[in-house]
């Protein structure tokens, strides 16, 4: 099929590659016209494992291309898949009008019979939206609107995309319903067919269920730290019951992050406000997620009795490990209250080679993960690279000045967990 792809950020890098591997003729394109470039010349916006590669294979194929001319690339497009980026500011709520602008510009350029299959992340009303706009210039013209919210994770992309567990999609039309079949039929056959909006409200419910079970378990690790209790026996409790199961997301760590889940939650609230609806569980979810985010800085100020010229060493420094994100971490938002607190900071993460410039002058990039820890009082494993299980960590004490450890998920449970020369906390411990 001939397919533009609308926003070429994170989801839309993947979408266009993994499209093209394919065998779907393939053309990206982008408000930005420095993403454009460099996608033009094998570079991805971001890192994510494998896309760098399977973008270079689309190129050479003649199966990809990019451009910065939307209107060329709109037009004589079967699909047009819209993947904008929806920017979140501190707040988590969302700048939906940025999405909403740019996928209207592509409106007057569509071809008669053009499906716009919309799963950048917006609130549920919006493919709407964009049909009453195209209705307004249609000039007899024959468009179809369907909808399939994104399914991405930030270092696993091309697989969740080409062998994914299902795909959602809302569609007008059995003729649409169709179209989005063939386009998908490489990957999957796994298809959840709905309406738009209940396609559009089941994103919204997924990551807000997703958050509302990080807070969940996350709240009664620290009840469980309390009392005595290991929260990592209360989860096997709940997740060997029949009526939760093993996949449910109950692993007591650290607050989300990034603006994701928290996006959702605020899109389901706003929305309950706007019709005059409670919801009191999910505007506690953010609540209860922010108190959880000072986890860390509450033990390590215990512990350390303060952190003035105190040396706390960070591993993991991105939004998630096989990324090399940093917008919306919350290793970067420890980093930044520690420097506040007068402490010094030795970081490292294995895809950064260049702190966020509010935060070079004061903290130390190290070149490897021994050399952060050299003189620490304490270490925070912030981000869970794979890199970090690798390491041969028997001189890690010796190295430190200190003995605290904080691994908020027990993600080195095996190894620095086992060392009896280090203080290894993680969330849901009882407190000692």
């Amino acid at each position: 099929m001939n397919v533009c792809v609308y926003g070429l950020w994170h989801l839309g890098s993947v979408t266009a590659a993994c499209l093209a591997s394919a065998g779907h003729q393939v053309t990206g394109t982008d408000a930005d016209p420095e993403i454009v470039a460099h996608l033009a010349g094998g570079v991805p916006p971001l890192f994510e494992p494998g896309l760098a590669a399977l973008v270079e294979e689309g190129l050479a194929a003649g199966r990809l291309r990019f451009t910065a001319d939307v209107a060329s690339a709109v037009a004589g497009a079967e699909v047009v898949w819209v993947t904008c980026d929806t920017p979140v500011d501190e707040q988590d709520r969302a700048n939906v009008e940025a999405v909403v602008q740019g996928a209207t510009s592509l409106l007057p350029h569509l071809s008669d019979g053009a499906l716009v299959l919309v799963s950048s992340q917006v609130p549920v009303g919006t493919t709407a939206r964009l049909e009453r706009a195209f209705e307004a210039i249609a000039a007899g013209r024959q468009v179809g609107f369907a909808c399939s919210p994104e399914n991405l994770r930030l270092g696993h992309a091309i697989a969740a995309f080409t062998n994914p567990d299902r795909v959602v999609v809302g569609t007008r039309s059995e003729k649409d319903r169709a179209v989005v079949a063939e386009l998908l039929r490489p990957f999957t056959e796994r298809v959840e067919w709905m309406t738009v909006e209940s396609a559009e409200m089941t994103k919204h419910a997924l990551n807000a269920f997703l958050a509302m079970s990080v807070s969940f378990i996350n709240e009664v690790a620290s009840l469980c730290e309390q009392v005595g209790a290991d929260a990592s026996e209360v989860r096997r409790g709940l997740q060997t019951d029949a009526r939760i199961g093993p996949r449910a997301y109950l692993s007591p760590g650290a607050a989300f992050a990034g603006g994701t889940l928290a996006r959702d939650v605020t899109f389901l609230s706003q929305l309950g406000a706007r019709h005059g609806l409670p919801t009191h569980l999910l505007s506690a979810v953010k609540a209860s997620n922010d108190a959880h985010g000072g986890w860390a800085r509450r033990r390590l100020s215990e512990s350390l009795g303060g952190l003035a010229a105190k040396t706390i060493a960070v591993w993991g420094l991105t939004y998630k490990p096989g990324t090399d994100t940093l917008r919306r971490s919350s290793a970067i938002e420890l980093c930044r209250w520690l420097v506040g607190q007068g402490a010094r900071v030795q970081a490292h993460d294995p895809s950064i080679q260049r702190l966020p410039p509010d935060v070079s002058d004061a903290c130390h990039l190290a070149g490897d993960p021994f050399e952060a820890v050299t003189g620490a009082d304490a270490l925070v494993v912030a981000t869970p690279w794979p890199d970090y299980r690798r390491i041969e960590t028997s001189a890690l004490a010796g190295l430190m000045s200190g003995n605290l450890v904080l691994d908020a998920g027990g993600y080195l449970a095996a190894t620095l967990g086992r060392d009896g020369r280090l203080q290894y906390v993680r969330v849901g411990q009882p407190v000692t």
